[in-house]
C-alpha cells in the first residue's frame, strides 16, 4: 500500500517546522546583535521615558529564551517527522508513525499555546490517515465447481 499522502503532509509540516526552527534563529540572533540592541532601547526610551531599563534587560532574556526553546521544540518535532516516515516507507510500522505524528502535532501545539498549530494540523492529519487505513487484505483464489 502506497503512503504518498502521509509522507507529503509529514514533509510539508516538517517543512513549516523547520521555518519556525528559522525564525527561533533569528529570534536569538537579534537578542544578541548588541548594535541593533541599543538602537531599540534608545527608541523606545524616546517613545516610554518611564520604562526602566531593567524591565528593558527582562524583555530581552524572555526572548532569548523563549528563541532558544522554539529552535529546540521545532528540531525535535522535525526529527520525529523523519523517523514517521522511515516508518512508513514500504508501509513498515505505520501504526508507530501515526501515533508519533499525532502526539508530536498535540505536543507542539499544547505547549506553544497554539503557536505551532499550522504544522500541527499536517502532522495530525498524516497521523490519522496512517491510522485509519488498513492494509488490503490479500486475494485468495476460489475455485468454481
Amino acid at each position: 500500500m502506497s503512503r504518498t499522502g502521509e509522507i507529503v503532509l509529514t514533509i510539508i509540516g516538517a517543512l513549516i517546522y523547520g521555518f519556525f526552527t528559522v525564525v527561533g534563529g533569528f529570534m536569538v540572533w537579534l537578542f544578541n546583535n548588541e548594535a541593533i540592541w541599543d538602537q531599540a532601547k534608545e527608541e523606545i526610551n524616546q517613545q516610554q521615558p518611564e520604562l526602566a531599563p531593567g524591565d528593558m534587560e527582562a524583555v530581552t532574556e524572555m526572548f532569548q529564551g523563549s528563541g532558544w526553546f522554539l529552535i529546540i521544540l521545532t528540531i525535535i518535532s522535525v526529527i520525529l517527522g523523519i523517523v514517521s516516515i522511515v516508518f512508513m516507507k514500504g508501509n513498515k510500522k505505520p501504526k508507530a508513525a501515526g501515533i508519533i505524528l499525532i502526539v508530536t502535532a498535540a505536543l507542539s501545539t499544547i505547549i506553544t499555546f497554539g503557536g505551532m498549530i499550522f504544522s500541527g494540523i499536517f502532522y495530525l492529519i498524516a497521523g490519522i490517515m496512517c491510522l485509519a487505513r488498513k492494509a488490503p487484505a490479500p486475494a485468495t483464489q476460489e475455485t468454481v465447481e
